[in-house]
């Protein structure tokens, strides 16, 4: 009965939230086996969680990146590296979704902060608005999968696994994501005899291969020092970026103090510096000391409005929680979750008949809910099957956040669809056509890393 009064509310055309919570509570009220402030209690008790302290803070480091200049500044880093090969501006589009990836953790942001930058760009050098829009679009899932992530924090919490660990999994997928995707690109260029969109200049190309020769060495390097010296891990960090602050000072470097974003984030929480949640506090700190102080980009009234669309962003991502942790409680509670596990399980005993399954299933509710609550309803059902057939949780969490940001890309409720439309000026309809021939790189992608578990899992077992 929950379910059928749960789709007869989500076709009435209620917003997911609200038609997970009033089914659950409809429910209480006609089986009367439970008093109704239960399910307040419940959607309280959801979201009374240390880990989910991270979603606010990421997502107003995010928003804090796309409003402080920094998206021009990885733009540009971007096209002094990739630029001048042919179809330029689609590789450019496809490494700056990989920064940019490193800081918002969202696809949105992706795709409305850099998006609206590289969509007009590459209007303005003669490239097709669909060529442009499709590119775009297939960069943005990159966001969620190279960390940080906020869907890897949802997934974490509701699957009890460690967020660090989904972190780390995403690195190697999300470079495989953006080799084919700019395989992809390469592709269209020899195809429609595209050239380069830049002149090569000697003088940028190494500035910017030497902002990324910092960012690969100066972790190792003072990894090296804190092992020959046994200094401090926490001082080493202070005095390593001060030594930062001065390269880029002597140097003018383009983003290397934005591309090191992900580094401290990874290196912190691999190093035990702190934990996932305080590292989503520490991006937002190191957003501001650029902002405020180093660019001097950021300005108090749009601090004020950038907190203030933080807070409509997480209320909305955290009631979307709340009502997911009623709805799936009361999903195991009555037996649907079980009822659910005997009959994939009488059906297939084998993990990759079951991985077929259920990333089909995951492709189709993605269309049509958002992420959030997609991750806060299919876990509890399919998590269980995974464990019982051997399916490691950080792997399968990854192949789930995949689905879903696949399913961003997707008619009738693709966010990302809306927001390119949007911003590239074209209508719905061309907006979908446009992304098409881009879901083939994504589901090879995902094809991929489902069957071949040792591209997600050798980092978290290296490091954790």
């Amino acid at each position: 009965m929950l379910k059928i009064i749960f789709l007869l509310f989500m076709s009435s055309g209620l917003p997911v939230a609200i038609a997970m919570a009033g089914a659950s509570l409809v429910y209480v009220l006609l089986s009367g086996n439970l008093p109704p402030f239960v399910v307040i209690h419940r959607m309280v008790s959801g979201i009374d969680s240390f880990p989910l302290l991270a979603v606010p803070f990421f997502i107003l480091a995010g928003n804090l990146m796309n409003n402080a200049g920094i998206t021009t500044r990885i733009y540009n880093f971007a096209l002094a590296l990739v630029g001048w090969l042919k179809g330029g501006l689609g590789h450019v589009n496809v490494l700056g979704s990989v920064i940019f990836a490193g800081m918002s953790g969202t696809a949105i942001a992706d795709a409305a902060g850099l998006g609206t930058i590289e969509i007009k760009a590459m209007k303005e050098h003669g490239y097709p608005t669909e060529f442009a829009v499709g590119v775009t679009a297939a960069s943005a899932t990159l966001g969620p999968i190279i960390p940080p992530s906020l869907p890897f924090v949802i997934y974490g919490m509701m699957a009890n696994v460690s967020v660090g660990a989904l972190f780390l999994a995403g690195i190697l997928p999300g470079a495989l994501m953006a080799i084919l995707m700019m395989l992809t690109v390469a592709y269209y260029a020899h195809k429609n005899k595209w050239g380069s969109d830049v002149k090569f200049s000697s003088t940028r190309f190494f500035k910017a291969m030497s902002e990324l020769a910092v960012v690969i060495l100066w972790p190792l390097l003072l990894w090296a020092v804190v092992q020959k010296f046994n200094a401090p891990p926490q001082i080493s960090v202070f005095v390593g970026l001060g030594l930062l602050f001065v390269l880029d000072r002597i140097f003018r470097f383009e983003a290397l103090l934005p591309i090191m974003t992900p580094v401290l984030l990874i290196g912190g929480m691999t190093t035990g510096l702190f934990t996932p949640t305080e590292g989503a506090i520490a991006a937002c700190v190191w957003a501001m000391i650029l902002g405020f102080a180093w660019y001097k980009t950021l300005s108090w009234r749009m601090f004020v409005k950038v907190c203030l669309d933080t807070v409509e962003t997480t209320s909305t991502v955290l009631f979307i929680v709340a009502a997911a942790s009623i709805f799936g409680w009361m999903l195991t509670a009555t037996g649907v979750t079980a009822a659910i596990a005997s009959w994939v399980l009488a059906f297939t005993k084998e993990a990759w008949v079951f991985l077929l399954l259920a990333n089909l299933l995951m492709l189709f509710v993605g269309c049509f809910l958002e992420p959030t609550a997609a991750i806060t309803i299919l876990v509890p059902i399919l998590l269980p099957i995974a464990s019982q057939l051997g399916v490691d949780p950080v792997h399968f969490g990854l192949v789930m956040v995949l689905n879903l940001m696949i399913g961003l890309l997707h008619p009738p409720m693709g966010m990302v669809l809306f927001v390119l439309a949007r911003v590239a000026g074209l209508s719905f309809e061309r907006t979908t056509m446009a992304i098409l021939p881009w879901l083939v790189p994504l589901l090879v992608s995902l094809a991929i890393l489902t069957y071949v578990p040792a591209i997600v899992l050798w980092v978290p077992r290296m490091f954790m």
